[in-house]
């Protein structure tokens, strides 16, 4: 996952998606970087450094950063590499003008796209998928720049939302299925926000405004909005991705008429009917599934503990990128309390279960801590299928549950019981809008044609 933040209109642009990134850092933690133009001197500006937001953006790098538009992003590396020459925003020059692009999701077809162009003479400066779209835009025989990042947005296949800037212009799209969120907020101080979570618009002070809609491309100039367009490709029935609200968004970000908090306690109650559990109190694994538990707690009527405290200078075990930098944050990154935990038949919530290397840590770490049993429930169903969309599952061989039946994890685990929450149960939870989610990391079911699966290519994720 990555987080992408846009600001027009505001002579603080920069300072302001600076903000927004800071709300963002759940989505990414090893890359943040900031593009601006001055429509005053005709200028672009970018700072791209490794790192959390406020280790890599300093005052004095905003300083260097003026304009009334900004674009930024906050980087999720997967297969596609770390390293400073993939991080964003992109910005080159083409006969437009200089082209800045921040990219949150995954192309199906990359891989083949990257050839034809390869193959026509295109230079690459980096290894992700967001830098086909800037050449694309920049080879197109379209007369417009409207038309010309339409045509570049029609041949991509996957999963994007883009904010482009091509000089004091903005463009912000989102593929026609929606699998990623990206709404637009109107700023007290002047002009228009755009980010991939409504939190990021909080921080800005920035009132709400709508989502970007699935297949919808939105230009922008001096923070109005000048045009509305659909591109080609649109499709009768989006598909955003639920585990944005499984695991992934804030729980005060509000996704697709729900606050995420909202959602996981409707999982968590769900899951209390569905999956049962016989013990003495309930705890989460902080603190994506602080909500979940909460929904489950009151739902069986069992009292919620704080069994586990998490350490909030450590980041999120599931988004780093090698398996041994997941052994060594799970050790930093939890503490059980020994008070609430000893003697107890604890049921634990947690929102996924991945590749269960974490689980089984917190379940050895639960143990010695005194609890006399380990009930250890999913707010979620099993996780069978990888992800290529935008999520870091990129292989079937990573996921405990894509070849064990639940008894074979549990025993895995070392857990007395384990339950997950129904693939109907999760839906049903959050349907109130009549809403139809991708749910194939559960399911196996695609939507989006796999492109270069099926040519033949290593599918990987590049955000």
């Amino acid at each position: 996952m990555c987080g992408i933040v846009a600001v027009s209109g505001n002579p603080e642009a920069a300072q302001l998606a600076f903000l927004g990134l800071y709300s963002l850092q759940h989505r990414g933690q090893e890359a943040a970087g900031i593009a601006s133009f001055d429509s005053a001197t005709g200028e672009s500006h970018r700072v791209r450094k490794a790192g959390l937001v406020s280790d890599a953006i300093k005052e004095t790098d905003i300083a260097e950063l003026p304009g009334d538009v900004a674009v930024a992003h906050i980087r999720y590396s997967t297969a596609g590499g770390a390293g400073l020459k993939n991080a964003q925003p992109i910005r080159e020059r083409f006969r437009g003008g200089v082209v800045s692009l921040v990219h949150n999701g995954n192309l199906t077809n990359a891989n083949l796209l990257r050839d034809r162009l390869f193959d026509e003479g295109a230079l690459f400066q980096s290894t992700i998928d967001s830098e086909v779209i800037v050449h694309l835009i920049a080879r197109s025989r379209a007369p417009s720049t409207d038309e010309q990042i339409v045509d570049a947005l029609s041949q991509v296949e996957g999963a994007y939302c883009v904010l482009i800037t091509v000089g004091d212009t903005l463009y912000a799209a989102r593929d026609p299925y929606g699998y990623r969120p990206l709404v637009i907020g109107a700023l007290p101080s002047g002009g228009l926000a755009l980010a991939s979570e409504t939190c990021a618009l909080d921080i800005m002070h920035a009132r709400y405004v709508r989502d970007v809609e699935p297949g919808e491309l939105v230009r922008i100039r001096h923070g109005e909005i000048e045009s509305i367009t659909h591109l080609p490709k649109f499709v009768a029935e989006p598909q955003p991705c639920v585990f944005e609200l499984v695991y992934f968004a804030r729980p005060d970000t509000r996704l697709w008429g729900y606050t995420v908090d909202r959602a996981r306690r409707a999982f968590g109650r769900r899951l209390a009917e569905e999956q049962p559990a016989d013990g003495d109190i309930v705890i989460s694994v902080p603190d994506s599934a602080n909500s979940a538990a909460v929904g489950y707690a009151e739902r069986s009527n069992l009292p919620f503990e704080l069994g586990l405290i998490r350490n909030h200078y450590v980041g999120r075990t599931f988004i780093t990128p090698t398996q041994a930098g997941r052994d060594f944050k799970v050790r930093m990154k939890f503490s059980p309390v020994r008070e609430v935990l000893q003697g107890k038949r604890v049921v634990v919530i947690d929102d996924s279960l991945v590749r269960g290397t974490t689980s089984r840590a917190l379940v050895n770490m639960l143990r010695e801590a005194g609890a006399k049993e380990v009930h250890l429930r999913l707010a979620s169903p099993p996780v069978r299928w990888p992800c290529f969309y935008g999520i870091d599952m990129p292989t079937r061989e990573e996921l405990i549950a894509s070849d064990k039946s639940v008894e074979e994890i549990r025993e895995y685990l070392h857990v007395d019981s384990l339950g997950y929450l129904s693939p109907e149960g999760m839906t049903d939870a959050v349907r109130e809008n009549k809403e139809t989610y991708c749910t194939a990391c559960f399911t196996g079911d695609y939507r989006a044609p796999l492109v270069d699966a099926q040519e033949g290519f290593a599918m990987s994720s590049h955000c």
